[in-house]
């Protein structure tokens, strides 16, 4: 599924396509999910568990809210090297998600875990002594990934361009949000 959607959008993805793609029959994709929309939305879920995982991991031995910071956009820098395809999807589910309520509801609750888990880790690095938040964790976690979204969005737009001085100012601003000046 993110195969072709990264490729061709979810309205040129078809269940024939991904099944194919998959080595499995088109029967069995909508006996699990039922529709490729609900296919999409269990795969950007999948994918976000792995990847929380891997940042949570990154993101325990950080002592200073610099440490925390150069983890995050590394992070975010190595999605979207390695692996556009997964923030294309992020972005086809938005977009899908204007127009499908069902799949809106979907989607605002997968931001919501996202933002409850990097808020949990958040929390545990402040108590831990490694941050001193200047504002309550959870508007913190809303502005480091507004941020990253819309970098993902500039990125993914103009591949041409180098983006590191302008992540660098991005840490310097997010900086006393972290505790660091």
């Amino acid at each position: 599924m993110r195969a072709c959607v990264a490729r061709k959008g979810l309205a040129g993805a078809t269940f024939d396509q991904v099944a194919r793609e998959a080595g499995v029959s088109r029967g069995l994709l909508h006996y699990y999910f039922g529709t490729k929309e609900h296919l999409l939305v269990e795969a950007v879920r999948r994918d976000s568990e792995l990847r929380l995982q891997d940042l949570e991991a990154r993101l325990e031995p950080a002592k200073t809210g610099d440490d925390f910071m150069t983890a995050m956009a590394q992070k975010m820098q190595e999605n979207l090297s390695e692996d556009p395809e997964f923030t294309t999807l992020i972005f086809e589910l938005f977009t899908l998600a204007r127009r499908n309520d069902e799949v809106a509801a979907e989607f605002a609750a997968l931001l919501r875990s996202t933002r409850d888990t990097v808020t949990a880790m958040l929390i545990a690095a402040e108590q831990r002594g490694a941050l001193k938040l200047a504002a309550p964790a959870d508007c913190v976690v809303d502005v480091l990934f507004s941020l990253a979204d819309g970098f993902a969005l500039r990125m993914l737009g103009d591949t041409e361009r180098d983006f590191s001085q302008s992540i660098a100012a991005a840490v310097g601003v997010v900086r006393p949000l972290l505790g660091e000046s």
